[in-house]
C-alpha cells in the first residue's frame, strides 16, 4: 500500500514487456548489425557512464542517510518500525529498480558496437532478472532488510561505471590497472549480501523468511557464475577465436584499444586482455 501509484509498480505488465523488449532488441539487433560496421559511440558512452555513476552515488548517499535516520539494525530490520525513514528508503529503492531498466542500455551499446563476446549468459541473466526481482521487492518488501544489497551495489557501480567512462578517454587508459579488482569487489559484494540476508534468518525480526531464502539463493547463482567467469577471464589463456574476433583496427576506430575492458551492471568482458 505504501508504494501504490508509484510509476511502473501498480502492474507487473510494464516490467514484463520492457524485459521482453530488451531480449528482443538483443536478438534483432545482432541480426541487423551482422553485415553492418560497428557504431562509434564514444560521446554516448561518456555521457551514459557519467549519468549512471552520478545516479549510483546519489542512491549510495541517500540510503546511508535514510537508514541512519531510521536507526536501522544492520543484523535484521523489519518493514514497519522506522516510520518515515522506511518511506525514504523505499523511494531510493524505486530509483534502484528504475536504474535496472536504464542499464539495459549496457547491452544495447554492446550490440551496436558489435561486442557480441560480451553479451554472455551471465550478462543477460543478471540484467533481465534484476529488473523483475526488484519489481517484486518494491511491491512487497521495499524497505527494512532490503536496503543492504542496493547500498553495496551502488558503491560498486560508482567504481565500475567510473572505470568504464574513463576507459573511453584514450589518455586515461594507462591509469586503469584495477579492472581485475572490480570483479573481486563484486564477488565480495555478493558474499556479504548473502551473509547479511541469512543473519535475519538466524535471528529473525519479522522480515519475511521466504524472501530471505529467495535472495540468498539468487545471490548464490551470481557467486557461482561470477567465479566461473573469473576463472575463465584471469586463469586461462585466450582462445584463438577470441583473439581473431575483433581486429585491432576496428577497436581503435571505435575509440577502444584492444586491451579495453568493458562490461555492464557488474559484468566484465569475458576475454582476457591480449
Amino acid at each position: 500500500a505504501r508504494v501504490r501509484g508509484w510509476f511502473l509498480l501498480d502492474s507487473y505488465l510494464p516490467t514484463f514487456f520492457l524485459t521482453g523488449a530488451y531480449l528482443l532488441c538483443i536478438w534483432l539487433g545482432k541480426k541487423l548489425m551482422k553485415n553492418r560496421p560497428p557504431f562509434s559511440l564514444r560521446a554516448h558512452l561518456i555521457v551514459y557512464n557519467l549519468g549512471i555513476t552520478l545516479l549510483s552515488f546519489y542512491m549510495l548517499i541517500e540510503l546511508i542517510l535514510a537508514t541512519w535516520e531510521g536507526g536501522y539494525n544492520l543484523q535484521c530490520q523489519n518493514l514497519h518500525s522506522a516510520g518515515e525513514a522506511d518511506i525514504r528508503v523505499a523511494k531510493v529503492l524505486w530509483w534502484y529498480y528504475f536504474s535496472k531498466v536504464i542499464e539495459f542500455m549496457d547491452t544495447i551499446f554492446f550490440v551496436l558496437r558489435k561486442k557480441s563476446s560480451q553479451i554472455t549468459f551471465l550478462h543477460v541473466y543478471h540484467h533481465a532478472t534484476m529488473f523483475n526481482i526488484w519489481w517484486c521487492v518494491l511491491n512487497w518488501i521495499p524497505c527494512g532488510q532490503s536496503f543492504f544489497g542496493p547500498t553495496l551495489n551502488s558503491f560498486i557501480h560508482v567504481l565500475m561505471y567510473s572505470y568504464y567512462g574513463l576507459s573511453v578517454i584514450p589518455s586515461m587508459r594507462k591509469y586503469l590497472w584495477w579492472k581485475k579488482y572490480l570483479t573481486q569487489a563484486q564477488l565480495i559484494q555478493f558474499l556479504l549480501t548473502i551473509v547479511h540476508t541469512l543473519s535475519a534468518a538466524v535471528k529473525p525480526c519479522g522480515f519475511p523468511f521466504g524472501c530471505l531464502m529467495f535472495q540468498s539463493s539468487y545471490m548464490a547463482t551470481l557467486v557461482i557464475l561470477f567465479i566461473n567467469f573469473y576463472i575463465k577471464t584471469y586463469r586461462k589463456a585466450p582462445s584463438s577465436t577470441a583473439i581473431k574476433e575483433t581486429p585491432v583496427t576496428t577497436e581503435i576506430k571505435n575509440g577502444f584499444h584492444k586491451d579495453y575492458f568493458a562490461t555492464a551492471n557488474g559484468f566484465q568482458n569475458n576475454k582476457k586482455a591480449q
